[in-house]
């Protein structure tokens, strides 16, 4: 699975966008509807930042903001790291795992074609290797 390109692993159904002027209520609408955890923002010139679920909580409830006034440009990362969607997946766990983030926006030809998220991970060829690791660390 850690070898396989990202493209492979794409969700495309839980890949969703909006421009940078949609309320944070409407994203999280967009968001349940799909069950997934980040929204991509976009413009005229493409990519321009990335909301998650975290934001929601972080940067607008914790904040004291109102969801139904505040917009996306205003809370979302800005300029976020992307990956080509060739690269393999443990490379894109990596990148999450090293800069504290669980959703990667995949670009390819200057254009989001969708997103990976470290929850793509949890599948039962892993959640077999953490039982075994556990199952290891137990038994020293």
């Amino acid at each position: 699975m850690f070898d396989q390109s990202i493209k492979s692993l794409m969700e495309p159904e839980k890949f969703l966008t909006a421009p940078p002027d949609t309320t944070v209520s409407q994203a999280a609408r967009l968001m349940a509807g799909r069950s997934t955890g980040a929204v991509l923002v976009v413009d005229d010139s493409g990519l321009v930042g990335i909301f998650t679920e975290r934001d929601v909580v972080f940067r607008v409830i914790a904040q004291g903001l109102d969801p139904a006034t505040t917009r996306l440009h205003a809370v979302m990362t800005r300029s976020p790291l992307t990956l080509n969607p060739e690269r393999t997946y443990g490379h894109a766990l990596l990148l999450m795992q090293e800069n504290g983030f669980r959703h990667v926006p995949v670009v390819e030809n200057g254009h989001p074609i969708g997103i990976i998220s470290s929850r793509n991970a949890m599948d039962p060829e892993l959640e077999e290797f953490v039982s075994e690791q556990r199952r290891r660390e137990h038994h020293r």
